[in-house]
């Protein structure tokens, strides 16, 4: 009887073990795919081009209040539905759902930068880089959750300008009052 890996993997539970593993690695696929995404809807629809994002976008660069994107949430969820109906949880439904996963931690990180005060240094560098997109460059830094596409698109300031950056921004509170949370609930509802 062998007692290398053919044997493991011909174990009852091996199958099981890969098949996790490689839906754990599909679902971070699809967390990093979100950050492309992400750079995408922020920098090119929302600023570089006029597209049917940007007069949403527009509402919260004028009013950052409104920071959560309510108008995917219903969609979104009804999408996420469908695909596990129709689909179960066949490994592309694990990659989207390393997508809607990112999209639900953009929308508690990007919450969390214009409402609460940083915690620890990740949340003070994005804190500092989007509200620098906000104040002092729109035309760059669209990342929200991560640099890493501005860097390989070019929209990342140099790092001598972080500091002038920091400078701009360190001395705006964390906003006070109601996000648009509750209109992210309510505005479907009839009458509405």
């Amino acid at each position: 009887m062998s007692s290398g890996p053919t044997a493991f993997a011909a174990a009852p539970g091996a199958a099981y073990s890969e098949s996790m593993l490689g839906r754990a690695v599909l679902f971070a696929g699809g967390l990093g795919a979100w950050t492309l995404l992400e750079y995408v809807i922020h920098g090119p629809l929302s600023h570089r081009f006029r597209t049917f994002v940007r007069p949403l976008h527009d509402v919260h660069h004028r009013d950052p209040h409104a920071v959560f994107t309510a108008r995917a949430w219903l969609p979104l969820l009804a999408i996420t539905l469908a695909l596990i109906m129709f689909s179960g949880f066949h490994p592309a439904t694990f990659f989207f759902l390393g997508v809607v996963g990112g999209f639900v931690g953009y929308e508690a990180v990007h919450y969390r930068i214009h409402f609460v005060h940083p915690r620890n240094q990740l949340e003070t560098r994005l804190r500092i880089r989007h509200l620098a997109h906000h104040t002092c460059r729109p035309n760059a830094i669209f990342g929200v959750t991560s640099p890493l596409w501005d860097r390989v698109f070019g929209t990342e300031p140099a790092p001598a300008d972080h500091e002038e950056m920091h400078v701009a921004v360190r001395d705006i509170p964390a906003l006070t009052g109601p996000s648009n949370w509750k209109r992210a609930f309510t505005m479907y509802l009839p009458g509405r």
